[in-house]
């Protein structure tokens, strides 16, 4: 568990708002994942003993520590996955237990550790997502549990996205999505958008769009009983919304408008840090269809969801299409919006 351990040390200390890892030692580290088998995992036997009932107990705050990071944003949400983590990482190191409970126990880390990273993430603290992130993998590797570390490396993929590092982001969506072994085909669907994502990036329009096919016919297949918990956001909402994505890096503009218009119709209202970011995409998708004043209303409409989930990145990516609407009376107007979020005070 040195990995959880390092990242408990360093992740949130570390303030940095860019990557530690880039290039080949990124890549490399997923394709290491991909290609090796995990090994038994030991107990020690330091603390107590730990059954099955106790990790129960813990994997029931799942859902919750879940909602709460996509309801009300990274920001408000690191600490406490971070001291969850904590506890999940001194079981680990102090107690017994059997092997079984013992996958249990990694599989739990990665979890939480893979929330822990898109917190950070979404707050723009990359370097200390990118900690949780490999320290995740490493204990979803402990756990045997290939599914939740493909989700882990699909993470990465999109912060590499984010980065510009369109290379990186592909291979690490590849290496999820070859390395993950049978999965249901919801699961399936998500891990070929993420891939779609990064082709999009780099503009490789045929296998972009023959990627969203195919994810559109697995999601057509409906919810499985063997789906992940995580999988659980994964809806038609999500799919037309990494579509849209994906035709929006194409320049598309008419394709991302429709996905992403029919993305936020289907959107449930609590999911408000996902409004704010595909009403940005569309707003993104109307100035490039010419709609300015379109663009700078669906702007405005974005800030208060931000003051509700505040996310670092929904900002950055509100004032990227800020920047790029000409300049004209709705731009001003929205200038007045963004006062808000921009200010010192705000």
């Amino acid at each position: 568990m040195f990995a959880v351990e390092d990242a408990l040390r360093h992740a949130l200390p570390d303030r940095r708002g860019f990557m530690r890892l880039t290039g080949c030692t990124l890549t490399g580290f997923a394709e290491v994942w991909m290609n090796v088998e995990p090994a038994e995992a030991s107990a020690t036997f330091y603390g107590g003993r730990i059954g099955d009932d106790f990790v129960d107990q813990m994997e029931a705050g799942l859902p919750r520590l879940r909602l709460l990071e996509a309801a009300y944003g990274g920001q408000r949400a690191c600490r406490l996955l971070d001291a969850e983590l904590g506890m999940v990482n001194e079981v680990l190191s102090k107690s017994s237990y059997t092997s079984g409970v013992a996958r249990r126990l990694h599989a739990l880390a990665a979890e939480l550790g893979r929330v822990a990273g898109f917190a950070c993430f979404d707050a723009g603290l990359h370097s200390a997502a990118q900690r949780y992130w490999v320290a995740a993998v490493h204990a979803a590797h402990a756990a045997g549990d290939r599914v939740q570390g493909a989700n882990i490396l699909k993470s990465m993929s999109l912060q590499c996205h984010d980065f510009g590092c369109f290379g990186e982001a592909l291979r690490m969506a590849q290496c999820a999505r070859e390395g993950v072994g049978q999965v249901t085909p919801r699961t399936a669907a998500m891990l070929a958008l993420r891939e779609a994502r990064a082709r999009a990036a780099m503009g490789e329009a045929g296998e972009c769009e023959r990627l969203i096919a195919a994810a559109d016919k697995l999601i057509g297949l409906g919810f499985s009983e063997d789906d992940p918990a995580f999988i659980g956001y994964f809806d038609e909402a999500e799919f037309h919304a990494q579509a849209g994505s994906c035709y929006l890096d194409l320049g598309w503009g008419r394709h991302a408008d429709d996905h992403l218009t029919s993305a936020l119709e289907r959107l449930p209202r609590t999911k408000v840090r996902d409004r704010a970011t595909y009403l940005t995409r569309r707003a993104d998708a109307q100035r490039g269809l010419g709609n300015v004043e379109e663009a700078a209303a669906l702007l405005a409409g974005v800030v208060s969801l931000v003051q509700q989930a505040p996310s670092r990145r929904n900002v950055d990516r509100l004032l990227t299409v800020r920047n790029r609407l000409p300049a004209s009376a709705a731009r001003r107007e929205l200038d007045e919006h963004l006062n808000s979020i921009t200010s010192p005070t705000g």
